[in-house]
């Protein structure tokens, strides 16, 4: 127990683990050995997400399947639509249990099973067509799981994990995390340089497989004390709690709509992969650099996103969005200007950039979120806007229409203008 407290003292430079604001005082005997367990779960989960990503390795490993393109521009749709749209619908289910923490586990099992599946029917099944629509669909699974997940772990972070040390612990999970992905993705750059066959992809499927059981089985170890059961609702009951919060607290809405004009953030990684894809003009062996990039993005911004989180989740919000703004602008360098010197390694700030802002904008929003409501209403503030991102993402999905009809110059001038937008509302946003 003793080491335990003197990592968790090193990691927050907390010299007294027993100063416990914000969370309930039984709790906080078991912080110190429940913030290291949140943390070594969170990097093997964020390790199996550089892996395994929606926004970047995947819509690679869908084009050397021959997947269409507007399946691939669907992928950060599909993901966020299945992991923020039910969450409405299970937050009052959740609320039920004294604790919540088996329903991260069991969603976690669920996730590392989907990943197994997609591994097994990209080693067997010859179809490729076949094999894009199902690895998509299991996606969709994936993250109907990761929904379930998401309402559990911010309940239980919050009642686990005080105010001011939150942000903290999500960067080091972001930290570490990446560190791993980025020992793999160098893994691939230098020693798998020549690998273009489906067994690389078949590795990395399983490799995040396992990655989320063991993830699963480290979150079951936290000691989580039984809670509240006060409130339970139905469904129905919630959605009706859900449309009083956002009649009375207008602070509470613009959130919401600002987290929605954020999510141009990540619904740009699929429309940077086909760009960088040309600019690489079909080298296949890439992807290493892809997953490295994305590591070292996670692995440089986290630890300071995440004590600006603990200090201003708006600040940071503005600047991730400002950060994207400018990957977008340096992208639009290699739309406009058709240079044989404008390789892949000059595209390679662009993925870094906005992989920089995405860790911003992730750790701002749930900093915030978690920071601002109320203990006791908790699972349904995070639940009714995730539940309303994920209508918003069903008219997302029909993004990439833009750069369909229009080309990818309109659909980047698109996302710069909600990155605009976000900015300016989140000047309306209540501190916390």
């Amino acid at each position: 127990m003793a080491k335990t407290e003197d990592f968790y003292e090193f990691l927050t430079e907390d010299t007294d683990a027993r100063i416990c604001e914000s969370i309930p005082d039984d709790q906080c005997t078991h912080l110190p050995k429940n913030f290291i367990l949140n943390i070594f779960n969170g990097s093997l989960t964020k390790f199996a997400e550089k892996l395994i990503s929606p926004g970047l390795t995947l819509p690679w490993i869908l084009s050397f399947l021959g997947a269409p393109l507007f399946l691939i521009g669907m992928l950060v749709p599909i993901k966020d639509i299945g992991s923020l749209l039910p969450q409405l619908f299970v937050s009052g289910k959740i609320r039920e249990k004294q604790k919540r923490k088996p329903y991260w586990v069991a969603a976690g099992f669920t996730q590392g099973l989907c990943l197994l599946v997609s591994a097994i029917l990209l080693a067997f099944i010859d179809n490729q067509t076949f094999v894009s629509y199902a690895i998509v669909f299991l996606l969709l699974l994936f993250s109907i799981a990761s929904g379930v997940g998401s309402v559990s772990f911010k309940d239980v972070t919050g009642k686990t994990v005080p105010k001011g040390e939150r942000g903290q612990m999500l960067s080091y999970r972001s930290t570490f995390g990446g560190s791993l992905a980025l020992i793999a993705g160098g893994s691939l750059v230098f020693f798998l340089k020549g690998e273009d066959s489906k067994w690389l992809y078949v590795g990395l499927f399983a490799c995040a497989a396992v990655l989320w059981i063991f993830a699963s089985i480290l979150f079951s170890a936290i000691k989580e004390q039984p809670g509240s059961t006060e409130g339970g609702r139905t469904p129905l009951e919630e959605i009706k709690t859900g449309v009083s919060l956002l009649k009375k607290d207008s602070s509470y809405r613009n959130f919401i709509i600002t987290r929605a004009l954020l999510m141009a953030i990540p619904l740009l990684d699929p429309f940077f992969i086909l760009l960088a894809k040309d600019v690489s003009k079909g080298n296949w062996n890439y992807l290493g650099y892809i997953i490295v990039i994305g590591s070292l993005a996670q692995i440089v911004s986290s630890p300071i996103w995440g004590r600006l989180a603990d200090r201003s989740s708006l600040q940071l919000m503005r600047i991730s969005a400002s950060l994207s703004i400018l990957s977008i602008l340096y992208a639009l360098v290699f739309v406009y200007f058709d240079n044989e010197t404008l390789n892949f390694y000059y595209f390679m700030p662009v993925l870094f950039i906005n992989g920089v802002a995405y860790s911003g904008a992730r750790l701002s929003r749930k900093t915030y979120i978690i920071d601002y409501a109320p203990e006791k209403e908790r699972p349904t503030y995070v639940s009714v806007a995730n539940t309303l991102i994920g209508l918003f993402t069903i008219v997302a999905a029909s993004f990439g229409l833009i750069a369909k009809h229009f080309g990818l110059a309109y659909q980047f001038w698109f996302f710069l203008l909600l990155l605009v937008a976000c900015i300016t509302l989140s000047y309306k946003l209540k501190k916390v």
